[in-house]
């Protein structure tokens, strides 16, 4: 994994990671550390399970308290730590939140990216931005795997509030020129996702405490399943990349181990890594949920010579070995 990163790149490097307590951002910011970035991060939430607070990660970063769409925030914090590279993770990624409050979805991924960028703009020494996107923003197509151009069509608002950010993101780099590399991954997982209703810690926690894993779907949903170091080692080599050549600007790139499976299929490799005889109960309550998504991951195998280093299997062997450890040493604030 480390042969594939500049270390030397980062060195001192002013980074600024928003969303760094969610579960892609704390591992994000442990590996910059270990690179000896000098990172900042946006904190909204004060998120005492997250992995970012957990491993004491978080005493070693700077920390602004702010919300996204504090566009003059922002801008403050860019120059006042004369911020280099950006990592723009912060969302609201919780599809069944966003259809029970479509607003606040729609305000922090939508609003949030333009006044992240507005703020870049106006901010002379960022160098990189790379902005989280997701497949979700292809919305349903009737063509498989989907490629980077795959146009973006979502329907329903998670959907949507990625698909906008993607595209305007697209407008600040086209437009402005401002140095954007845009990621769109499969669902992300790892140790650290405190989301229960996800498929992969929801399945964990159950196991965890004899009960049958629920699926809410009816099992047959096709995702695509990407371990979080993985991500990233991808988020990093990209900005490296731009750093290296800015006719990447306004790129996006698909990251996946390009191995779909069903949301049954997932549990139950879940239940054999984990030696269970538990069955899942499923419910077949979710709506609004596309069939099949999964992705090509090509042209960032081409352009960035990127692979993913894990297998699914040892990505969910260390995604259940977190939890197993953190469900033990630490009952109080992680309950299981």
């Amino acid at each position: 994994m480390e042969s594939m990163v500049n270390k030397s790149f980062w060195i001192d490097r002013p980074t600024f990671v928003t969303g760094g307590t969610g579960l892609l951002g704390s591992w994000l910011v442990k590996k910059l550390l270990e690179l000896k970035a000098d990172v900042v991060c946006l904190v909204r939430d004060w998120v005492p399970q997250s992995e970012l607070v957990l491993s004491k990660t978080i005493e070693k970063v700077k920390i602004v308290r702010g919300d996204i769409r504090d566009e003059t925030l922002l801008e403050r914090v860019l120059g006042e730590y004369e911020i280099d590279t950006v990592f723009h993770l912060a969302a609201q990624t919780i599809v069944t939140i966003a259809n029970r409050n479509p607003i606040s979805t729609l305000e922090t991924n939508i609003q949030g990216t333009w006044a992240l960028l507005e703020a870049c703009r106006r901010s002379p020494t960022v160098k990189q931005i790379i902005i989280a996107s997701s497949d979700k923003a292809y919305g349903e197509q009737g063509v498989l795997p989907y490629d980077e151009n795959t146009p973006l069509q979502g329907r329903h608002p998670y959907d949507v509030s990625k698909s906008c950010a993607d595209l305007i993101s697209q407008m600040y780099a086209y437009t402005f020129n401002l140095p954007v590399v845009i990621t769109r991954c499969g669902n992300l997982y790892g140790g650290g996702d405190l989301n229960w209703n996800r498929i992969v810690p929801g399945t964990i926690r159950s196991v965890l405490k004899g009960e049958n894993p629920i699926i809410r779907s009816d099992g047959t949903l096709v995702r695509d399943y990407f371990y979080v170091e993985d991500a990233v080692l991808a988020y990093i080599m990209l900005a490296e990349k731009l750093a290296e050549d800015r006719k990447l600007t306004g790129e996006a790139f698909n990251f996946s181990n390009e191995e779909p499976l069903s949301v049954l299929e997932i549990t139950e490799r879940i239940l054999r890594l984990m030696k269970s005889e538990l069955k899942p109960v499923i419910l077949n309550e979710v709506c609004y949920e596309i069939p099949k998504q999964y992705l090509n991951a090509k042209k960032a195998r081409e352009i960035l010579g990127w692979k993913p280093i894990y297998s699914l299997d040892e990505g969910l062997t260390l995604t259940i070995k977190w939890y197993k450890k953190m469900g033990c040493i630490n009952e109080r604030n992680f309950k299981l």
